[in-house]
Formats: C-alpha cells, sequence, structure tokens
C-alpha cells in the first residue's frame, strides 16, 4: 500500500529495489523517495527449473525487465533522480534504458506538457562485461500474438517454412486466446500483475499516459526465451511503425516507438552481447509497409471470423464479425482502409459489418489517417501517405466511387496532392532494412 501522504508529482528519487525470481514467478520492486515498495509479478505458467548454465543469461534478462519494466511505474512521478539499489550499469544497459524512457514516454510527455530531455539519466559507471556466449538455446520462435493482422502473417510466415513456433502473449484476451489457438501452434500465455500501489498513486494525481508496452512484452519474452528454450522473438512490427506521428518542439514523438527499428536493433544488439549470443530477437514484418502486411492477410481467409485490431472493442469476444469491430477508432479506420485494395468489397463489409467509407460522419477519422487538416492518430497506424495511397486506388474503383467518403476525397481532398505520390504499388515492395536472422529470412519471400 502506498502511503496516503505521498505526492507523486512531486518525488524526488526513483528506486529499482530489487527483483527476484522463484517457482514460475518474477517479482519486481520499486519505490519513490522512501517510499513503500510497488511489487509487480510476472507469472510464467508450467515453468521448467532455469536450464543448467543458463543462470547467467536468466539473470541477465531478469534484470533488464525489472528496468524495462520499471516505465510505468516511473512515469508517476518522472522524479529528476534514479537509482538503481544494485548499483550503476554497463554504458550500453544505461544508454538503452536513458533512449527507451526519453523517446517510450515522448507521448506522454506530449500530452502533458512535460520536457523529459534532460531529467532521464540511469546510472552508469560499471565496467562492460565480457561478450555473453552463446546457451545453445533450440531452433524455435515465439511469435507474439496481438490478436490482429500483422502478427497471424508472422505466424503463416514461419509455418511455410517449417519453423517450429509457439504463439504467446501477455495478459488475460479472450481475443487474442481465439487468434493463437486458430493459428494451430502450441500457446504459451504469460500474466502480468501490475502493483496495486501504482492504482493508488494514481487517485494521488499521478502522472498518467502512454508507456512503451510492446518493450515490456519484449523483456517478459525476453526471460521466457531462456526459461523455457527458445532462439528467437519475432514480433509482427512493420516499417511504418518507425515513422513519428508528430514533432513537438524539437522532438519526434512516436506512438509506436518501442515497435520501431530504433529500438529493435537497440534491444537486439543488447540481448546478443549481455544474455545470449544465441538469442535473436527481430520483428519479421520490418521490411514491410502496413499495406503489403494487409495484402498478404488478405490471403489468409481461415482468420477472418477471428481477428481483431480495435482498441476500444478489445475485450469482446461476440458470435458475429461485427462485434470485434467498434467502427470508430483509428484502428478500425486503418485497417479497413488498407485492406479495401486487396478484398472483394462484399467481403469486406461481411468483415466489419458496416461500410465505414459511406459514412460521412467518419470523415474527421479518415482525414487524420490521411494527415489532411490534422496529424496521424496517437494509434498504431500506418503511414500518411500510406493511406493516401490506398485512398486514391479505392478513387479510380467504379465500386467505391458513390461511397460518402470515396466522394469526397476525390472533389475535396485529391485536388490538393500530386497524383505521381499516390501510387500503391512502391508500398508493396520490402525494404533492405531488418535484423531479421538467417534461420529466418526464408519466411521473408513468403510475405511479399
Amino acid at each position: 500500500m502506498v502511503s496516503k501522504m505521498i505526492q507523486p508529482r512531486l518525488t524526488q528519487l526513483f528506486r529499482f529495489v530489487r527483483c527476484s525470481y522463484a517457482d514460475g514467478v518474477a517479482e519486481l520492486a520499486y519505490a519513490f523517495d522512501d517510499g513503500e515498495e510497488l511489487v509487480e509479478r510476472i507469472r510464467f505458467p508450467h515453468a521448467p527449473a532455469i536450464p543448467a548454465g543458463h543462470a547467467a543469461a536468466f539473470d541477465a534478462a531478469l534484470k533488464l525487465l525489472h528496468l524495462i519494466a520499471g516505465v510505468s511505474y516511473y512515469k508517476a512521478g518522472v522524479p529528476p533522480k534514479i537509482e538503481v539499489a544494485s548499483g550503476p550499469l554497463d554504458d550500453a544497459t544505461a544508454e538503452l534504458l536513458d533512449q527507451l524512457y526519453l523517446h517510450g514516454l515522448a507521448e506522454f510527455a506530449y500530452r502533458n506538457g512535460l520536457d523529459l530531455r534532460g531529467r532521464i539519466t540511469f546510472p552508469r559507471g560499471a565496467a562492460a562485461q565480457p561478450p555473453a556466449p552463446a546457451a545453445g538455446l533450440p531452433k524455435r520462435t515465439l511469435v507474439p500474438i496481438g490478436g490482429g493482422k500483422d502478427s497471424l502473417v508472422a505466424v503463416e510466415a514461419i509455418k511455410s517454412i517449417g519453423g517450429e513456433a509457439t504463439a504467446v502473449w501477455v495478459g488475460n484476451s479472450a481475443l487474442i486466446a481465439a487468434c493463437a489457438e486458430r493459428t494451430g501452434l502450441p500457446t504459451l500465455n504469460i500474466q502480468r500483475e501490475l502493483a496495486p500501489g501504482l492504482f493508488e498513486l494514481n487517485r494521488l494525481g499521478a502522472w498518467n499516459g502512454h508507456i512503451p508496452v510492446t518493450a515490456v512484452n519484449s523483456a517478459i519474452l525476453a526471460v521466457a526465451a531462456i526459461l523455457y528454450g527458445y532462439d528467437s522473438i519475432a514480433f509482427a512490427n512493420e516499417r511504418s511503425a518507425s515513422a513519428a506521428t508528430l514533432e513537438y518542439e524539437g522532438q519526434q514523438v512516436n506512438h509506436q516507438w518501442s515497435k520501431g527499428y530504433a529500438f529493435e536493433q537497440l534491444l537486439g544488439n543488447w540481448l546478443h552481447t549481455h544474455v545470449a549470443s544465441d538469442l535473436d530477437y527481430c520483428s519479421l514484418l520490418r521490411p514491410y509497409s502496413e499495406l503489403a502486411i494487409t495484402r498478404a492477410f488478405a490471403k489468409l481467409m481461415p482468420y477472418f471470423d477471428a481477428f481483431s485490431s480495435c482498441n476500444r472493442n478489445f475485450k469482446l469476444l461476440g458470435p458475429k464479425p461485427a462485434d470485434r469491430w467498434c467502427g470508430q477508432c483509428p484502428k478500425c479506420h486503418f485497417v479497413f482502409l488498407a485492406l479495401a485494395p486487396f478484398l472483394p468489397k462484399p467481403r469486406l463489409l461481411s468483415i466489419f459489418g458496416r461500410n465505414l467509407l459511406d459514412d460521412e460522419n467518419q470523415a474527421s477519422g479518415f482525414d487524420a489517417l490521411l494527415e489532411y487538416q490534422d496529424h496521424k492518430p496517437f494509434e498504431c497506424v500506418g503511414e500518411g501517405a500510406e493511406a493516401r495511397a490506398a485512398m486514391y486506388a479505392l478513387s479510380q474503383r467504379p465500386e467505391w466511387q458513390e461511397d460518402a467518403l470515396i466522394e469526397r476525397f476525390r472533389s475535396e481532398i485529391l485536388p490538393q496532392l500530386d497524383a505521381s505520390q499516390l501510387a500503391l504499388e512502391p508500398w508493396l515492395e520490402p525494404s533492405a532494412e531488418h535484423h531479421v536472422p538467417t534461420r529466418l529470412q526464408p519466411a521473408l519471400a513468403t510475405i511479399g
């Protein structure tokens, strides 16, 4: 329990107190100033004993999880000093955390009118350790499932090359569980229990907002990879995740920063040097745009009645496709728009249960996707230029031309655009920039 006397926004010190692991449960403890501990628990189901010879790798991964998961608590007060009870960090670890907390909390800072530059400094000075050796991890992959189209494309790509994989997720979403089950892969469901004291801090006036949850889940999966025996963690983050949402006072603000390529490289390299040289962390879909991924997903009909990218309706799992889509949020808007060029119109309408592009009340939502009179939404959606290319493609097709928002695009928005910049085809070409390990690279050929 957190003392009623604490004022989170006036705290001066954030402490990483301790972390421990026993019997499938990791405990991560934090505190502000000299206050009570905030203890988070991560539960790994049916956890085996830590394999012989993997104790050092497991310990390093657990310590990183402690440091990364602390972002959920640090943001409650954003005090000017950070202390790690176990001592200062080596430069590579401190740099990873400085970057993650600054950029991963950029949206939080923007929305709260804060400037975190120069404020986040993890203690450094420990000597660099010798590079971690190989752990002899089994050649199999943890594939995080989010319930949406992207992770399902990644699953099918790995299955297509005969790769051994497990569908994994953190939390209690029934929709994600149903999607994981539909893949036919073995499943692993890890539980994260936030410290109850965090909710009390919120009641006491703590700062609140978006955190880089993909980074937290990535650190959880690094621990899981060593514990259960996997040599790779393959997320399904696309190329456009690296694109900033907006710029604010000279700083790029990216809602998806921990899904972007910069973080992928930082964490992947850190795991190689600090945990195990044969533990790979990557995004399998990094070379591809959202449009290329939706084109690939459009061929995966068995998932059409199971997937959902809708954030508002995410906890609802109903009997009809329409129950999985609110039809109002940026994710619904973008997935509808991105799939439209690649699916027959009746099939798309049957997935969503309605035609979002024939509803004038949705104009402002689609305008934001197009970056027309607004910035891109703070959501995991594609780039504005990508959305414009999809909208332009639909505007050239007779079956879409009479829909209200397509008609509006043709008459009001299109005349202001350079038509030579609106082609769909360039978005379907993969980039050469990725961090995919050699063992999984054959899967890339199955996506394009």
